[in-house]
């Protein structure tokens, strides 16, 4: 019963309301001008053959917003969470309707990610993936007085959970965003590994709240992926990949704080985009810009259709999701190590293979 009550029950009402609430904003999409004409926008990672409305990260911001404010109690840390949710869906729209510069893009996003940061929650420390130590991330600090009180900031571990939530939000927007349904539906799966890893600490109720916020999480992109997988109606654009990773990361941190894990799901996204800043900085092209480059696009180039690749990706993450709730530190860095060297070489082949 407890488990229905912290996940079941929020998963399921965030679905119905993040499925209720697409038509409502594919019909402003199309009103308001929110729309990607791929026969206007004639970039090379444009895919799509006709007209798309934008802005689905609307639909998933109502439902985080609803479900975290009807499960969750409202306290500093929850709207520190919503504020920057808010800002990254604002910036998102903006961005849907003007393509905005991506340094300004990417100036929000770490004003966003700060606001959660000051409100307390960061990383205090890691687990040593080697020797399954842990490195202590709490000191330096620097303390001083504001409004009355002593207030105190913790170097390390607040740039730690800085770099982390925007790293995050602009890898999943770079690599798990190419195709219809990719995004959601990887979203869903990483919000559930991280729900049943906090459900193993349940006794601790310290830990309700995560498995309430990643059911919220899941929830809300399962609801919206009937509408986005292939063929899809909207897309969930840059707010939309913006708010995954914004909470798939503050999750990490959350759940005491399991960035690893994280890292292990979101495997072929990170180091997808990984390889793509490396490329593309070889190349002496500026590292956020956009280009053809990435895996879903040379897995397209391969002769897989859209549908495909979106349940490759999906695949993909949900077994690294069981390796990652299974393995402990040790064997984590080392498949992470493996992942990116067989990712590596799979692109690499892909890039370099004799075209037919």
């Amino acid at each position: 019963m407890l488990f229905e009550s912290l996940f079941v029950i929020p998963l399921l009402v965030c679905a119905v309301i993040a499925y209720a609430s697409t038509p409502f904003v594919i019909r402003l999409a199309w009103k308001w001008g929110f729309i990607d004409d791929p026969r206007k926008n004639r970039h090379p990672k444009v895919i799509h053959t006709k007209p798309t409305p934008r802005a689905g990260g609307l639909a998933i911001f109502i439902a985080l917003v609803a479900g975290s404010l009807i499960f969750l109690p409202f306290d500093r840390h929850l709207l520190a969470i919503l504020l920057g949710a808010t800002v990254l869906t604002i910036m998102g729209l903006l961005d849907d309707k003007y393509n905005l510069n991506p340094y300004l893009r990417l100036i929000v996003q770490f004003a966003a990610a700060s606001i959660p940061i000051m409100a307390g929650i960061g990383i205090a420390f890691i687990t040593n993936p080697i020797n399954g130590g842990i490195i202590d991330l709490s000191h330096p600090q620097i303390v001083f007085e504001l409004l009355g009180k002593a207030r105190s900031i913790w170097v390390l571990s607040d740039l730690f959970a800085l770099f982390w939530i925007v790293i995050l939000m602009n890898f999943l927007n770079w690599g798990a965003k190419g195709v219809d349904g990719q995004l959601p539906g990887v979203a869903v799966i990483a919000a559930i590994t991280i729900a049943l890893l906090s459900y193993r600490f349940s006794a601790d109720i310290t830990e309700w709240p995560v498995i309430i916020l990643a059911a919220v999480t899941a929830g809300s992109f399962l609801g919206f992926l009937p509408w986005s997988a292939y063929p899809q109606k909207i897309m969930p654009s840059f707010s939309g990949s913006n708010l995954a990773g914004y909470f798939l990361a503050l999750l990490s941190i959350l759940t005491t704080t399991k960035v690893g894990v994280l890292a292990i799901v979101l495997a072929v996204p990170l180091i997808d985009s990984g390889y793509t800043v490396i490329r593309r900085v070889l190349s002496g092209k500026s590292p956020v810009w956009g280009d053809r480059g990435h895996l879903h696009h040379r897995l397209l180039d391969l002769g897989l259709g859209k549908r495909e690749v979106m349940i490759f990706y999906w695949l993909v993450t949900a077994v690294l999701g069981i390796l990652a709730l299974t393995l402990n530190s040790a064997f984590k860095l080392y498949t992470i190590l493996g992942v990116a060297l067989v990712l590596a070489g799979f692109i690499l082949w892909l890039t370099h293979k004799p075209k037919q």
